[in-house]
This record gives structure tokens, C-alpha cells and sequence, in this order.
């Protein structure tokens, strides 16, 4: 899981900056936003995860933050390298990404930008109050994306379905017999 850390890139001034009080229907006019920016850059590939993303972090401003009020910057990486959203609000509280009950009905909001993103973090404003929590989606080598970038981690070999040993059944006890521990 990730932590109040700095992003390891400067991706310059964005592109874009609303500064409103977000709604229920905030985060589909900024994913409409940002898609049309995907668009233009020709990075559409990234955008199911960093709408997705970004859905998410607008539902945290409006179930979390007092008055709603909520900034949201979008940049373009440079080298096409793919994008990078900030959504910030004045909020001391930092958010948890918490493992829920499968039932829940909130709660995994990080978890879901930790899945579908490359990167992402919590940045405090020690100075004043607030955070930003930031994201990016960049783009893979194989689409022109740098070799060299940071990647997540590939799940440990014992992990992975496909090199998971077979399951034995264990013999059922006969009748009456009991097993040993």
C-alpha cells in the first residue's frame, strides 16, 4: 500500500485546474474532462483506470470533506509517459485504505486506486491545513511508455494462479477413525 510520500515526477504546471464544491454529479463531468485531455494526448489506452480513479477520489471529497470544497489538477507526463490527476481538498483528515467487509458499502476507495493505477500517494499540507492525494496511469512500454519507469511489483510466484501447485484432496478418516494433528 502506498504513504504520504512526494511524487517522483515533476509533471510541470497542469493542463487543467477546477477549483468548485463537488457534487454527486462532479466526477462525471471531470472524467468527461479528463477522457477528452486522454483524447488529445493520444494516451486514450489509460483512460477506464484513471476515470476509475479519479471517481473514486471525488467520492472521498463528497462523503468526507466538510463543504465539499475540492481542487482537481490534470497533467500530461512528459514524453508521453502517460498522465498524473490531483484531487486536494482543505481536510486534515488523511484516508485510510482499509480492507472491508466484502458486504460494505464504502471503504475500498484506495484500494481501488492502488489496483487500477501505476502510482499514487498522499501528499500533506503541513504549513496549512489539507491534502492531495494524487494518481498516475502511464503509459506501457510496449505502447511507447519508457522501459526504465517505476512499475508495481509483479505478485510473488506463489501467488500467481497458473504456478500454483495443484491441491490434493486429503484422504477422508474411514469411518470412525480420527485424525491426527
Amino acid at each position: 500500500m502506498n504513504h504520504v510520500l512526494v511524487p517522483r515526477r515533476n509533471p510541470g504546471e497542469p493542463v487543467y485546474r477546477a477549483d468548485l464544491a463537488l457534487g454527486e454529479h462532479s466526477a462525471r463531468h471531470l472524467r468527461r474532462v479528463l477522457r477528452l485531455y486522454l483524447k488529445t494526448w493520444d494516451l486514450l489506452f489509460l483512460a477506464d483506470a484513471a476515470e476509475l480513479a479519479l471517481t473514486e477520489l471525488i467520492a472521498n471529497v463528497v462523503r468526507h470533506v466538510p463543504g465539499r470544497r475540492g481542487r482537481t489538477y490534470i497533467f500530461q507526463l512528459p514524453n508521453r509517459e502517460g498522465v498524473r490527476v490531483e484531487v486536494a481538498d482543505d481536510s486534515p483528515v488523511v484516508p485510510l485504505a482499509i480492507k472491508g467487509d466484502a458486504m460494505d458499502e464504502g471503504g475500498r476507495g484506495l484500494l481501488l486506486v492502488n489496483a487500477v493505477t501505476d502510482d499514487w500517494g498522499i501528499v500533506k499540507q503541513w504549513d496549512q491545513v489539507g491534502k492531495t492525494i494524487w494518481f498516475e496511469c502511464l503509459t506501457p512500454p510496449e505502447l511507447g511508455g519508457s522501459p526504465l519507469r517505476t512499475a508495481k511489483p509483479e505478485p510473488r510466484p506463489e501467488t500467481k494462479p497458473e504456478t500454483r501447485p495443484e491441491a490434493k484432496p486429503e484422504p477422508k478418516p474411514e469411518s470412525g477413525a480420527r485424525r491426527r494433528s
